[in-house]
Order: structure tokens, then C-alpha cells, then sequence
């Protein structure tokens, strides 16, 4: 139990490598999109698959388990990030971005379909706040790109900007064996009783899960391009995107701290989902003029959303083993329903040639989720 600390640390540095193959995207997607020849619904693609490959990742979670265990699969996640990351400095064109997408997508759903058993053996009844900083964790990684993606693709190249985050994947990669042994890392070969298809419970968390996501998944995509199609330069949309992240972090730190005060979670999830519908409506209303209110609502609308989401699916589990099947269900079906949104909005782009229906869109999934959350009580049902 003396590891506890040491491990949590350890499973944050895992989490900042989890976003940065799709957050550096953002800032550089001209350059990109000039370099490969794709089109903006191509381009929203580049997020689009990796994503939807996430979901896929993450229905295969309890197989891997029992083949690999935790400690092994998650290890062979984070080398699956780092070689997509490498990658993408030599094969750069529009097969090498698409394929290596694909690999980054894979390596983080493997990681994202093991860590939840990890965090729930090690850590029990305060597996919330560790959820919090392990999310907040992922949160970090992409401000990280966001901010640093323009910077580095003026100074060697935008492959490299891309390229350079497979050295804190590795990073991540030798850290994890060092420090989680193979009894904190619980290796199972659990089968559970009943099928989570069969659970309406199951279901609702999943659905809940990827619409949610999806207003993470449009913004990662979309924000910097839709600013820069208004006039700002690369580095302030990158700044934007980055400022944003900083704030989910912030989000995420708080729902770490004061998640155990709220043993019913429909009130703060009411409050986070507020404040994303209001940063949406900013950039529908007034884009440049409510640009920080914009990013500061929806970094606390999204910051604290994609955590709460977890933590309630956690909720519903009573052990590691149900934690991880359950996680990997809400999460797999989850990233496949957010996986469509950039790709719609690079749809909506190429039409109309701006974004503010793709935000009204996704403000209509806002209000379903408001309605939604009345249905997360703390008493489950059986």
C-alpha cells in the first residue's frame, strides 16, 4: 500500500500520453490538409477514426484482460502510441496520417479499457478522486499539444511537432513497469454472471457517455480551425484550444477534490452541462468577442463532464473486474458514438464553409443530456 502514491503518479503520466496524437491536430489541420490534400471532412476523419477505433479497443477490454492482464495490456497500449507518434515524423502523408491515427487510436483504447481496473483495486472507496486525477491526467496531455503544436511545427516542421510526443509515451511505458507490479496491476480472468447488453442501466451510461464526448471530440477537432477561419492566427487558436484544456484540467482537479461531497451526482452534472451549453451558445452568438468566456465555460463544462461520466459509471460497479467490463462497455460504445461528430462538422464545414451549426448541434445534445441526468439517482436500481 506504500506504492499507492507513487502508482497514482505513475497512472496520471500514462494519462497525459492518451490525447496528444489527436490534440496536436487542431492547430496544424491548414498545414495538413495543404501537405496531404485532404478535405475538412477528411481532415475531421484524422479524429474521427482513432476514436471510433477507441470504442472498438475498448469492447475487446475483457479479452485482453484475461490474455494479457492489466499491467501487460496497458504496456502495450502506451508502445502503440509511441510508435503511431514516431511514425507520423517519416510517413506523413494522407495514408501514413490515416494509419497511424488508426494505431494511436488502438494503443489509447487498450490503456483507457485496462487503467479503470487498476485504479479500482488500488485505491477502493476513493477510486473518485482517483478517477478525477487520472482523467485530469488525460486533460493535461492535451493542453500540452494544443499549446506547443505551433510553436514546434515553426521550428522543425509540423510532422515533428507530431512526432515528438512519443518520447513521453516512453517515458510512460518505463515508468509503469518499474513501478506497478503484477498484484497491483491485477491480472483476472473474470467472467461476469450477466451480460451488461442485457442492462438498461448499461445502456443509458453509454449513450450518456458518447454524447458527452462528443462536444470533447468536435472542440478537439474544430475549435482552432473554426478560429482561425475567423481571422486569428495559428498560435492564438492553438492558445485557445490550449487555454480550454488547462481549464478541463482545472475542472477536473475540483471534481477530484469535492466529487466525495456530492454522493448524489446529479447536481454537479446539472451544473457542468450549464456551462457547456452557454460556452456553445458563445460561439454561436459572438465567436471572437465571448472568445474567453466561450473557452472558460467550455473547458469547465467539458472538464468536469468527461470525469463525472466515468466516476458514475464506476458507481455502478462493486469490484475491479465489473469496474474494468463496465467501463470498457460505456466507453466502447461511447467513443463510437463521439467518433461521428468531427466528421459531421468537417461535413457541415465543407458545405456551408463555417461551424455554427455543427456547435448548435451538439448544444441539442446538451439539452438530451440535462434530461438524461434526472435518471442518475444514487440508489441503483437491481
Amino acid at each position: 500500500m506504500q506504492k499507492r502514491p507513487l502508482a497514482l503518479i505513475v497512472i496520471v503520466l500514462v494519462a497525459l500520453n492518451l490525447r496528444p496524437a489527436m490534440a496536436g491536430l487542431g492547430p496544424l489541420l491548414d498545414l495538413i490538409e495543404q501537405s496531404t490534400g485532404i478535405s475538412s471532412a477528411g481532415a475531421g476523419m484524422l479524429t474521427t477514426l482513432p476514436v471510433f477505433l477507441m470504442g472498438i479497443g475498448a469492447f475487446a477490454g475483457r479479452t485482453l484482460r484475461v490474455w494479457l492482464g492489466n499491467r501487460r495490456g496497458v504496456s502495450v497500449g502506451i508502445v502503440l502510441i509511441a510508435v503511431a507518434c514516431a511514425a507520423r515524423w517519416v510517413w506523413n502523408d494522407a495514408s501514413g496520417m490515416f494509419a497511424t491515427a488508426a494505431c494511436a487510436g488502438l494503443g489509447i483504447a487498450i490503456v483507457q479499457a485496462m487503467v479503470p481496473a487498476v485504479v479500482k483495486n488500488l485505491f477502493g472507496a476513493r477510486t473518485g478522486r482517483a478517477m478525477g486525477l487520472y482523467t485530469t491526467g488525460i486533460m493535461g496531455g492535451a493542453a500540452l499539444a494544443a499549446a506547443t503544436a505551433a510553436g514546434l511545427a515553426r521550428a522543425e516542421g509540423w510532422p515533428f511537432s507530431l512526432a515528438v510526443w512519443s518520447l513521453p509515451a516512453v517515458a510512460a511505458l518505463v515508468c509503469w513497469l518499474v513501478v506497478l507490479d503484477a498484484d497491483q496491476a491485477v491480472k483476472t480472468g473474470h467472467t461476469p454472471k450477466t451480460s451488461l447488453h442485457n442492462q438498461r442501466r448499461a445502456w443509458l451510461l453509454l449513450i450518456f457517455f458518447g454524447i458527452g464526448t462528443s462536444a470533447y471530440t468536435l472542440v478537439l477537432a474544430w475549435l482552432p480551425p473554426f478560429y482561425m477561419g475567423l481571422g486569428q492566427s495559428r498560435d492564438v487558436s492553438g492558445f485557445l484550444l490550449a487555454g480550454m484544456t488547462a481549464t478541463q484540467v482545472i475542472a477536473g482537479l475540483g471534481v477530484s477534490t469535492f466529487i466525495g461531497r456530492f454522493p448524489d451526482r446529479r447536481a454537479p452534472l446539472i451544473a457542468v452541462l450549464l456551462c457547456l451549453l452557454a460556452g456553445l451558445a458563445c460561439l454561436v452568438l459572438a465567436p471572437v468577442a465571448l472568445a474567453f468566456p466561450a473557452i472558460i465555460l467550455l473547458g469547465l463544462g467539458i472538464g468536469a463532464l468527461f470525469p463525472l461520466s466515468l466516476i458514475v459509471t464506476l458507481d455502478h460497479a462493486d469490484d475491479p473486474d465489473s469496474a474494468s467490463d463496465l467501463a470498457a462497455f460505456v466507453q466502447g460504445g461511447g467513443y463510437m458514438i463521439a467518433s461521428a461528430m468531427p466528421f459531421v462538422a468537417g461535413l457541415i464545414r465543407d458545405q456551408f464553409d463555417d461551424l455554427a451549426k455543427a456547435w448548435m448541434l451538439m448544444g441539442a445534445g446538451v439539452l438530451v443530456l440535462l434530461a438524461m441526468t434526472m435518471r442518475f439517482s444514487p440508489v441503483r436500481p437491481d
